[in-house]
């Protein structure tokens, strides 16, 4: 085997090539490609975080124009109810932000005419006077106690005279019927759903009281509501 010249190992050493460098173009892109995937990222963040927030305004904003419109609901209603009745006009002032939802139905149910006609059933004397379509016998004996039970009573810490409710247990538009409480009552809230009270007229409401009854506490004469007239202001 022949053997190599040191020239010829000193040549071939010279003709290695030296360690490549990176071009100023391979710099320029990768450059780029990191600018680039660093906007990308902050654009993303910035997308989803402005999303986020604009969902949790709309919530709140939806939330508070609900409350707008109820409100707005509320003060469209009006605030009056005038009962023209055989014995004379009855002024009621309606409980629009206590009872909502009943006085948009007693609203309703006016506008419809559901009270024109309507006879007063019962009469208890310091009690309540109650107008209703149905003509339930079978409560009467419910009433007659309701009659022995209250028909001395004078005083209550609990409620007022002159109160307009209607009946807890049926207050649909077959069941709506309106009472007129003439003297406090203690169980008011346990019976009555109140969302009204008498501001002029209580003298009507005491002399429909004080007519002749039956029994059953139901008025010997015809008594009842020729009309309802609603109205803004008094």
């Amino acid at each position: 085997m022949a053997r190599i010249k040191p020239q010829a190992l000193l040549l071939q050493s010279k003709k290695k090539k030296a360690p490549s460098r990176l071009s100023p173009v391979t710099v320029i892109l990768c450059s780029l490609i990191i600018l680039l995937s660093v906007f990308f990222l902050y654009s993303t963040y910035r997308h989803w975080s402005i999303r986020s927030k604009m969902q949790s305004e709309s919530g709140n904003s939806s939330f508070e124009g609900y409350n707008t419109i109820a409100n707005s609901k509320k003060s469209d209603l009006p605030g009056y109810a005038v009962l023209k009745t055989s014995k004379g006009s009855i002024i009621v002032e309606l409980f629009k932000d206590g009872s909502f939802d009943v006085v948009d139905k007693f609203i309703d149910l006016c506008k419809r005419g559901h009270f024109k006609g309507m006879r007063f059933r019962h009469v208890i004397k310091n009690y309540v006077i109650q107008a209703g379509d149905a003509d339930d016998h079978g409560a009467a004996e419910d009433w007659t106690l309701r009659g022995k039970r209250y028909s001395q009573l004078d005083t209550s810490l609990k409620h007022e005279a002159f109160m307009l409710g209607t009946s807890k247990a049926k207050h649909d538009e077959k069941g709506f019927e309106l009472f007129i409480t003439t003297a406090p009552i203690p169980d008011l809230t346990e019976k009555l759903i109140v969302f009204g009270r008498v501001i002029k007229g209580e003298d009507v409401v005491q002399e429909i009281e004080e007519v002749d009854t039956d029994e059953y506490f139901q008025p010997k004469s015809h008594i009842g509501i020729i009309s309802v007239t609603l109205k803004e202001e008094i």
